[in-house]
């Protein structure tokens, strides 16, 4: 299989799993982003430094739905399972978040759930975090729905096939004092007025007992990612801190503890389609903020 450096990886969304004494890295293909789509890939490393792939560990089967939009996998453990939570979009079908599932976290995977999110709504980028063992799936709703913005989230079912309760707004981007509208919105998806957007939410509850989210939106300097902190659970309020974490041309990160028990975070950069790059930095937390390096 052949090896490739950090620098030859070329995703956007990039996603760690740590798994059995290795990391599985898994994003969107940056060659089929903005087009026609058919599949996800896996990367393997025992260092962060070293991988091997890609590996398909998706393949869009014949007749299935959807053709585009193959964005942000995340891989997650649960049972003995692995579970690849996906953003999907097909001809006539909104975007939307599904699950495939494997036996193994290099696939294959199948399709497993129905679509999670609400038929009506265009949604990108789900994760799921687990609150008290409750599987509480995280997403974007976003812009050409709902121009402010809105991070949402959904509880469900225990088998994660299904949602169990309707999804609810937890908060908009134009409430974060870093984001700022896109400067873009009319050029390139005909929309007037200010248009903000949210995506790839990561959610982790730190040591002072506090959630906080690292989510991406438009900034000063183009493509960033910020930080959002409830002191009540993922459905409590939000409070958005004033300063973005990684502030210039890159974004879509999240957070993981690697193999020596230190927080990381990896996002990709620079945001410059085609030239997407996996970054992975060092995480703590500060004084009730998080920080990079």
């Amino acid at each position: 299989m052949k090896t490739v450096k950090t620098n030859e990886v070329n995703i956007r969304d990039p996603y760690i799993l740590v798994h059995d004494g290795a990391y599985y890295l898994y994003g969107t293909r940056s060659a089929t982003a903005w087009g026609e789509a058919d599949g996800f890939d896996c990367y393997i490393s025992k260092n962060m430094q070293d991988w091997e792939g890609p590996v398909e560990i998706f393949h869009r089967p014949a007749g299935f739905f959807a053709d585009r939009s193959y964005w942000a996998p995340e891989c997650i453990y649960k049972d003995g399972a692995f579970y690849l939570v996906t953003t999907l979009e097909g001809e006539g079908i909104k975007k939307g978040i599904y699950i495939l599932r494997s036996d193994s976290p290099v696939g294959p995977f199948v399709p497993y759930s129905g679509r999670l999110t609400p038929d009506h709504w265009s949604c990108i980028d789900g994760t799921v975090y687990f609150e008290q063992d409750t599987p509480i799936l995280l997403f974007s709703h976003s812009f050409e729905d709902s121009p402010d913005g809105d991070m949402c989230a959904v509880t469900l079912q225990d088998d994660l096939k299904s949602p169990a309760a309707e999804a609810v707004k937890l908060f908009s981007a134009v409430d974060a004092k870093w984001a700022h509208p896109v400067p873009f919105a009319k050029e390139e998806f005909g929309m007037d007025g200010d248009v903000y957007f949210t995506d790839g939410p990561c959610v982790r509850r730190f040591e002072d007992g506090r959630l906080y989210m690292t989510w991406s939106s438009w900034g000063t300097c183009g493509y960033a990612v910020g930080v959002s902190v409830s002191e009540e659970g993922i459905f409590g309020a939000w409070t958005h801190l004033e300063k973005p974490l990684f502030p210039v041309n890159g974004g879509h990160g999240m957070m993981f503890e690697c193999m020596e028990g230190k927080l990381r975070f990896v996002l990709h950069f620079p945001n410059d389609k085609y030239k997407e790059r996996p970054r992975f930095e060092q995480l703590k937390l500060e004084h009730g903020e998080l920080a990079l390096g």
